[in-house]
């Protein structure tokens, strides 16, 4: 199981382990005793500064609480075997296949229990789950995780009196797992919104409360700290997570996370647990973040993402070194340019390093692609690169990202190369033949030299090159024979290099940088 999880809703009258009371009036006299006879000997010891938290929350709790609210989401599915009745299990749980597939052996389709499709009735089940929002606009706006509400055709949004109200989808994004939700109030029963805060202004140590629906109990508050921003847990393409200890539970998936002000600046997503409840790591969703895929699902019931057509591969120590980049590890290696993309028109290069986009750093790779996806379709914007160790600047005019978009790297065609064969960094290389091309399944399109064994002992092999590969670029150079290679990592040794940036090809086409120590 993977350590992450999202924090799943909890389903209608399913039932949660409770926490047992014991009676411990003999240790408590116990502890009582020792701590009586400690504190003469500790009496002229100096006491210990600790952190010290708000003396209530209760304040900030009655400010809020209002608009907070419950989402119960229900969804219909066809099943078989009506007369057949089989437990009720959370959607989307291990168990809800095993038992589908366990009744469907015995008695739905031609299991060993009765006959197959045709002889068993089709019906309709409702599978119903609970999870937490919040309201952002009194005319009736709710924001809430995607996957709260999943395919639901049947949403309804419940108010902290318990008023019920129906409400419809506005927009949803799956890649940031966020929802809005429109709701009609009552001529009697105004509703209450809550502003959004700065998410970047929170640093870890900071205050926050946590408000929602955790196992349907509805109106828990929580307490802690911001434990850190900034977190990666690998569950979409722009991940960036403020992390928190204040206690998330299945079914507080959307609801808020709050500074001691009032505003929201997180929307609580995930928690990572190895037993599905609390253990004080909880992830939001920053409000910074948020903030703008809501206001464009608000005005375009969709995500409209900026696209630059490029992809990328992280900056280590060995590729800035061999990138001879100053400053140490960052920015985003470009590894391909889509063809049809804003970055082939812009200029930017294979091999060059993104640095800044639209005056923002990129401090790692996995920046980028929230920067460019938050960035206006259409805005023209400037592009810092480096590119054989000079800062560049390119302006692009953005692209619009689509969902089905997946960029390849530019077709990197060089002359038709020499078979000649070497050895060069614990790899056999040789110039490309048909020969090659067919017993490697190797690409037309794909030019260089070709990889025919790798020293299982080298650095090489470390790095996973693997034989029927293209060497395609060393040093930042096209090479187009084995002699081209000898030649470009003799150069690099003369200038001091401690190791070689190579662009390597699958057979394929897809390439990737490899840093090879030349040691």
């Amino acid at each position: 199981m993977h350590p992450v999880v999202r924090a799943p809703v909890a389903p209608f009258g399913r039932a949660e382990a409770q926490p047992r009371i014991l009676a411990r009036s003999r240790a408590r006299s116990l502890v009582a005793a020792v701590l009586v006879g400690a504190a003469a000997v500790t009496a002229a010891l100096p006491i210990p500064a600790f952190a010290k938290g708000p003396a209530s929350l209760a304040d900030l709790a009655d400010q809020v609480t209002d608009a907070v609210v419950n989402i119960s989401a229900s969804t219909t599915v066809e099943a078989r075997g009506g007369s057949r009745a089989g437990p009720q299990v959370p959607p989307g749980t291990p168990f809800e296949d095993l038992f589908e597939e366990f009744f469907n052996r015995r008695g739905g389709r031609g299991g060993g229990g009765g006959g197959g499709d045709n002889d068993t009735p089709r019906t309709q089940r409702k599978s119903n789950s609970l999870g937490s929002g919040f309201i952002i606009d009194a005319s009736g706006l709710v924001v809430t995780n995607n996957h709260v509400i999943g395919d639901a055709n049947d949403i309804q949004v419940i108010l902290h009196d318990g008023t019920k109200l129906k409400a419809e989808i506005v927009g949803k994004d799956s890649k940031i797992d966020l929802a809005v939700l429109r709701v009609k109030p009552t001529a009697d029963r105004p509703l209450k919104a809550v502003p959004f805060g700065d998410s970047d202004k929170m640093r870890p140590g900071d205050w926050v409360i946590a408000i929602g629906n955790p196992f349907g109990l509805g109106g828990s508050v929580s307490a802690g700290i911001v434990s850190a921003r900034g977190r990666n847990i690998e569950s979409g393409p722009y991940d960036n997570y403020i992390q928190t200890d204040a206690a998330i539970n299945k079914g507080n998936s959307g609801g808020p996370l709050f500074n001691m002000d009032g505003e929201v600046i997180g929307i609580n997503t995930a928690i990572l647990s190895p037993t599905g409840g609390s253990v004080g790591i909880g992830f939001a969703v920053p409000s910074d973040t948020a903030k703008p895929v809501i206001d464009q699902l608000r005005e375009f019931g969709e995500v409209r993402r900026g696209w630059l057509g490029v992809r990328i591969q992280n900056v280590d120590d060995a590729t800035a070194e061999a990138l001879n980049l100053k400053g140490g590890p960052r920015g985003a290696l470009v590894a391909g340019v889509d063809e049809k993309g804003p970055a082939k028109t812009a200029g930017i290069e294979v091999g060059d390093v993104i640095l800044k986009f639209n005056g923002t750093p990129v401090k790692a790779s996995g920046d980028l692609p929230r920067i460019v996806a938050s960035t206006p379709v259409g805005q023209k914007v400037d592009v810092i690169v480096m590119r054989k160790g000079e800062e560049v600047t390119k302006p692009v005019t953005l692209g619009r990202l689509e969902d089905s978009d997946k960029p390849q790297p530019a077709n990197l065609r060089q002359p038709e190369p020499e078979s000649a064969t070497r050895q060069a960094l614990g790899l056999n290389l040789s110039g490309m033949t048909d020969d090659l091309r067919k017993k490697y399944s190797i690409k037309d399109t794909v030019k260089g030299v070709v990889v025919t064994r790798v020293d299982p002992n080298s650095t090489a092999a470390d790095k996973r090159i693997q034989p029927g590969e293209v060497i395609v670029e060393v040093g930042q150079e096209a090479v187009n024979t084995p002699a081209d290679v000898t030649k470009r990592i003799d150069a690099l040794k003369k200038d001091g290099r401690k190791s070689v940036l190579l662009l390597v090809a699958s057979a394929t086409g897809d390439v990737r940088f490899v840093a090879v120590g030349l040691d």
